[in-house]
């Protein structure tokens, strides 16, 4: 078996923070901590004749929030990253291509600071919702999976922005979002350098409308996130905020392999699967052969 992307080996890694979601309901927990396990026991690591890389143990979730207590989790969230980002860094540096099983979106920061220390990276940004909420768009901030990607492009407090003095870990210009379906999602990046193509807009083209944005001379490389809600609730319903009008299963697989054929790509991580909706395991299985179609050959 041989990998798409480049000559460096395939290794799993499990980021299970759910650090960055609200609770589902009163007394609960978001369960998307338990997809890496999930995506295993579907035989993701064989399936991707991957090495096993373990986990980074997110610290304890605190449900209690209220308006204007800014970021939930958010000092957790800022310690985490930094774990993560040396995990990351560790097997890059070693030659290996990490897939990171997340866990929420806000583990974007980790692998962003990881890039960031290693020079400038772009972000491919697969997902249903713009993960741009800041205090310069909304009255207050609160559940970090909502403004991953506004945090990672600078807007938010030090703490979160600027771990180790390398704000923005991700500029604007260097950031393509694909499978947007909200027009206010897309109202968010107005007067930004970012761009995005809706859902119903990928097609056979958007590969080469992301290499303009990933593949340039001042990029080191890029990495890919992937939000499992971009795909429609009839592939997947398995998320905390389903969207109707996402991608199928083969569509997803393609535009990732398209992703990870073009040069830099340097990494891929999955969020935002909640096992705790998937009752007998069948969507697990769903994501497991996209990974696989998309990672392998």
């Amino acid at each position: 078996m041989t990998t798409i992307t480049t000559d460096a080996k395939l290794v799993v890694l499990d980021a299970p923070s759910n650090l960055g979601l609200r609770p589902p309901a009163p007394g609960t927990v978001p369960g998307c901590y338990k997809a890496p396990w999930a995506l295993r026991d579907a035989g993701l690591l064989g399936r991707l004749g991957a090495e096993d890389a373990g986990a980074v143990v997110p610290p304890r979730y605190v449900a209690t929030w209220q308006p204007g207590d800014g970021v939930r989790n958010g000092p957790a969230i800022a310690a985490y990253a930094g774990r993560l980002a040396e995990r990351i860094t560790g097997l890059r540096d070693s030659g290996r291509f990490p897939v990171v099983l997340g866990g929420d979106c806000s583990i974007l920061l980790g692998a962003a600071v990881a890039l960031r220390r290693a020079g400038r990276y772009g972000v491919a940004y697969l997902d249903a919702h713009s993960d741009f909420r800041h205090l310069g768009n909304s009255p207050h901030v609160g559940a970090a999976a909502g403004e991953d990607l506004a945090l990672a492009t600078g807007r938010g407090d030090d703490y979160l922005t600027d771990i180790d003095g390398l704000r923005p870990y991700v500029r604007e210009e260097d950031v393509m979002v694909l499978g947007l379906r909200d027009e206010e999602d897309l109202g968010d990046f107005a007067g930004t350098g970012i761009r995005s193509v809706r859902a119903d807009e990928i097609g056979d083209d958007t590969v080469d409308e992301a290499r303009k944005v990933l593949v340039r001379d001042e990029l080191d490389g890029f990495w890919i996130h992937v939000d499992a809600d971009v795909l429609d609730p009839s592939v997947l319903r398995a998320v905390d905020s389903p969207t109707p009008g996402g991608l199928d299963a083969d569509r997803l697989a393609r535009l990732l392999r398209g992703l990870l054929r073009l040069p830099g790509a340097a990494g891929l991580q999955l969020t935002v699967f909640d096992p705790d909706l998937d009752e007998d395991g069948s969507q697990a299985a769903v994501l497991v052969d996209i990974l696989a179609a998309a990672l392998t050959r």
